[in-house]
């Protein structure tokens, strides 16, 4: 397991946005005053809520902020890019009853995931 680069990472999945014609804002400021460490949109339409996650502590309770960030932010969908393994079942179908999609993604996968938004 790798230490995620956190600033690294932001700079890539910024430019493969923007190259697949969204526009990818980091350090997205919500009406609440919390901040979502990219916003993906697509015009003013919000697509995706990227948070990356680089420490294992309270894990299960981070995972859980993102999921209520994302949701009171509009944000259908949520990916967390960690290089850890854990799926806390309980924060997944919370994020479910709300209706947040949330996917916990390894650093080394979230380009591809990125290319896949082209189709949107």
């Amino acid at each position: 397991m790798s230490p995620i680069k956190v600033k690294t990472l932001t700079r890539e999945i910024v430019a493969l946005a923007n190259e697949l014609g969204l526009s990818a804002v980091p350090e997205y400021r919500t009406p609440d005053g919390t901040r979502i460490d990219i916003a993906v949109l697509n015009g003013e339409q919000k697509l995706l809520a990227i948070e990356l996650e680089a420490s294992f502590k309270w894990f299960p309770q981070r995972l859980l902020y993102d999921v209520v960030k994302a949701h009171r932010a509009g944000f259908p969908e949520l990916w967390v890019v960690t290089p850890f393994t854990a799926r806390p079942r309980w924060v997944f179908e919370y994020s479910q009853e709300i209706g947040v999609r949330t996917e916990v993604i390894k650093p080394e996968e979230i380009m591809e995931k990125i290319k896949s938004l082209s189709s949107l």
